[in-house]
């Protein structure tokens, strides 16, 4: 019963969130625009829809995804599991402990990164006005390949407790570098695609799991340390998708050298 109303509440405030939404459209619609709206039944059927997804997957997020990745980050960073059960006498545990951290932060923001509903569109997008040049997987791998590094590396700050801003400002510096030397038409694009990585899927998992590990680890605060992992699922595609385009420039200039 708690589960059913929980629910209500939860699709009583999606409702009030869409609200504002659909007033600035329709009323753009009606007063600037002041033309009628094709198919008005469909389109409120499709607001309905989005109404419902949007409570379930907010329900789904509550009960499910945050829990799952804290679960897995407490599992995870638990001594026990890190020495096979042999922590008598253990007085501190060092940030190469932690592989499997690493490499379930690696694999997760990779398969998260996949499965984004918003990536998958753009990457279609991209190939559409590209006439093909940009592969929709192309694109997907190379961001999926950014984020699972930068949620990797998210996790090595959060467990050896090194300020963050070493990392982004050092990352942004990068990317402006990689800009001056990186094809012209791709350079949007992949500062959008650090963007769209930070959306349904990806968000949180990757939240719950830097809040774990920040609960977990000792001496981390959840506050201080267990956020920032965003940061890092945002930058580093952009470093990803424009060392795509290179090394894809590199191999069309080279094979034009051969013929």
């Amino acid at each position: 019963m708690d589960f059913f109303l929980h629910t209500l509440d939860v699709l009583l405030s999606t409702l009030r969130d869409v609200i504002p939404i659909v007033v600035i459209i329709f009323g753009f619609q009606w007063l600037v625009i002041r033309r009628p709206i094709h198919n008005p039944k469909q389109v409120l059927l499709g607001l309905i829809y989005v109404v419902i997804g949007l409570a379930l997957f907010l329900v789904g997020l509550q009960e499910a995804l945050f829990p799952l990745g804290e679960v897995m980050a407490k599992q995870l960073t638990d001594p026990g599991f890190i020495y096979g059960g042999a922590v008598a006498g253990l007085t501190a545990i060092h940030w190469q402990d932690y592989f499997w951290v690493y490499l379930f932060a690696a694999t997760i923001g990779f398969a998260t990164t996949i499965a984004e509903p918003s990536l998958i569109a753009v990457a279609i997008k991209a190939n559409e006005v590209s006439a093909g040049a940009i592969g929709v997987w192309g694109l997907r791998i190379a961001v999926a390949i950014g984020v699972a590094f930068g949620i990797s590396l998210g996790a090595y700050r959060i467990i050896s407790g090194t300020p963050l801003q070493y990392y982004i400002i050092s990352g942004y510096v990068f990317v402006v570098i990689q800009t001056l030397y990186a094809p012209k038409n791709i350079i949007a694009l992949a500062y959008d695609s650090g963007g769209v990585t930070t959306s349904t899927v990806t968000v949180p998992l990757v939240t719950a799991l830097g809040l774990g590990l920040a609960e977990t680890v000792p001496g981390r605060s959840p506050l201080m340390d267990g956020f920032g992992l965003i940061a890092f699922a945002s930058l580093f595609p952009i470093i990803t998708v424009m060392g795509y385009a290179q090394l894809s420039h590199w191999r069309a200039l080279r094979s034009r050298t051969r013929t």
